[in-house]
């Protein structure tokens, strides 16, 4: 469809869906950016046909929670110990923002939960907590660390004791003090066990997201023009994810040879005809997270602009494709690898070339348990979720990635979003 029509039949949809939301859409950067493309969904839907999964329940968390205590006993864990963040919310549904007062919860492998928390928060913290009624406090000139270690000891986890990774080391340190008998572990063998296998609930709010994602990107995309700076993209695209119900604050926005800095760079950049444009973004849905990367050219593509994103697509295609159950997580990065290799790039991390794993974990978090990357031999099994991006950076001329996010099946692998149909039409 002819641009200005394309944006016409936009600025028509998310209207709409402004009225029915009460979205403000006055504070976009550009109006027409925040606008939803006709063909940005597989099914070419408007917002309100994105379907929108349900939350978590109760049920699967309970059921989470049994799976870590089997996987407690196989690893020879007797707790494990969390503080807030991804992993307390998987198991709990708790949000809990962290400071310099502990507040945990501990997972024995047998026995209730228990919770830790600063005397003066324990009336919000009771509000929140749906699993363990032991609630324990400890003032301002007590130790939290004393009040965890009667817990461990409570629930005859004297043993080991699993950290988990995220835990900051003056918590681990401070129970370690004062329990010096116990062996402090890696809880990872329990959490990374529970939360690589993705359960249908959590496919269908990652799927919500990335359907959010792809909208949002087709959309600003539809509507670049001359001399917009990238800062300037990337509150667009922000602002179109949250008119479409999505978490987040923008994305990576990168103009003209600055597309060969796989994270951007620092200069100031402004849109001018014939720049390489890409844009990475993501969003959460109750907590699950997208992650999406298009490149386009703003105007014409040149011959050499086109030869190279379709290495870049030939790649991130053989990804996809050798992304199968039992396979190595290694034989997908080889798989990309191999196809830019064979087109004159690299060898390994050489540059011109790749610069980086074709892909990530992702889930609760953006990145997170596993990686396609060479020594990663972890076998590939049903509900896994990654990316597939490989990039190729050449910083005398510019840098291509195409990523989508992809799920495995029995089956083999399913994409959460359709891949890039071509430069000039990149959703």
């Amino acid at each position: 469809m002819e641009r200005r029509k394309f944006i016409a039949r936009s600025a028509a949809l998310v209207g709409a869906a402004a009225a029915v939301r009460g979205t403000d859409l006055l504070d976009v950067a550009d109006s027409a950016a925040a606008t939803l493309p006709s063909s940005a969904l597989p099914a070419a839907l408007p917002w309100a046909a994105i379907p929108v999964a349900p939350p978590i329940t109760d049920a699967e968390r309970l059921a989470r929670i049994e799976k870590a205590r089997r996987l407690m006993i196989r690893n020879g864990i007797d707790a494990i110990l969390l503080e807030g963040g991804s992993s307390m919310f998987y198991y709990t549904g708790v949000r809990w923002g962290n400071s310099e007062r502990t507040f945990a919860v501990v997972i024995p492998a047998r026995g209730e939960l228990a919770w830790v928390t600063p005397a003066f928060e324990e009336q919000r913290a009771r509000e929140l907590i749906k699993f363990g009624t032991d609630v324990r406090v400890w003032q301002e000139d007590e130790s939290p660390y004393r009040v965890i270690a009667g817990i461990l000891r409570d629930r005859g986890a004297r043993g080991t004791i699993g950290i988990e990774e995220r835990l900051r080391f003056f918590v681990a340190d401070g129970v370690r003090q004062v329990m010096p008998r116990a062996r402090f572990v890696s809880a990872t063998p329990v959490t990374a066990g529970c939360r690589m296998i993705k359960s249908p609930a959590e496919l269908a709010l990652m799927q919500q997201a990335n359907d959010i994602t792809l909208s949002a990107i087709g959309s600003t995309l539809a509507a670049l023009k001359e001399g917009m700076a990238n800062k300037e993209v990337s509150s667009a695209v922000g602002a179109a994810t949250r008119a479409l119900g999505g978490t987040g604050d923008g994305g990576l926005v990168i103009f003209g040879k600055f597309t060969a800095f796989p994270h951007g760079s620092v200069q100031p950049q402004t849109l001018k005809e014939g720049d390489v444009v890409l844009l990475d973004t993501g969003c959460t849905v109750e907590g699950y997270a997208s992650d999406i990367t298009r490149t386009t050219v703003f105007g014409t593509p040149t011959q050499r602009q086109r030869d190279v994103w379709e290495i870049e697509k030939r790649a991130q295609s053989a990804a996809v494709s050798a992304a199968q159950m039992g396979a190595t997580c290694e034989s997908v990065d080889d798989a990309a690898r191999a196809v830019i290799t064979a087109a004159g790039y690299g060898p390994d991390y050489k540059l011109p070339g790749v610069p980086h794993r074709t892909g990530h974990g992702i889930g609760l978090d953006g990145h997170e348990w596993t990686n396609f990357v060479r020594g990663n031999k972890t076998r590939l099994e049903p509900g896994m979720c990654f990316s597939a991006e490989p990039t190729i950076v050449n910083y005398a001329e510019f840098g291509i990635r195409l990523e989508d996010c992809l799920y495995i099946t029995e089956n083999g692998p399913k994409l959460f979003t359709p891949l890039s149909p071509s430069i000039e039409r990149p959703v």
